[in-house]
């Protein structure tokens, strides 16, 4: 999967294209992820007592993978990432437009 927990993507297609936000959970299972602010849906709560009164409640659904790109905070837009073994010999995630290296 090309996206991790806590990195800020775009989406690139569908009713919330070209909003960006925080990765909140990556599922690489189900090849699905949870962007904060995207693909927010509405359920209606039962009332469970005095603790848990009901009402609309909205939440952030999952969007497949392939509809978000990295956001490069350098070029301001989405953009492919890649992965290069660096000179210590870790692997990291880099831009592919400017080389900045996105795992610190």
């Amino acid at each position: 999967m090309h996206v991790k927990n806590g990195d800020k993507v775009v989406v690139i297609s569908g009713k919330d294209s070209g909003k960006v936000g925080r990765v909140l959970k990556a599922m690489p299972k189900e090849n699905k992820v949870i962007i904060e602010g995207v693909n927010m849906l509405t359920k209606h709560k039962k009332n469970m007592g005095p603790t848990n009164p009901g009402g609309i409640v909205q939440y952030e659904g999952a969007i497949n993978v392939s509809k978000v790109m990295y956001y490069c905070e350098k070029d301001k837009k989405g953009v492919r990432t890649g992965h290069t073994i660096l000179k210590d010999g870790t692997k990291k995630r880099v831009c592919k437009k400017c080389g900045e290296v996105l795992d610190k």
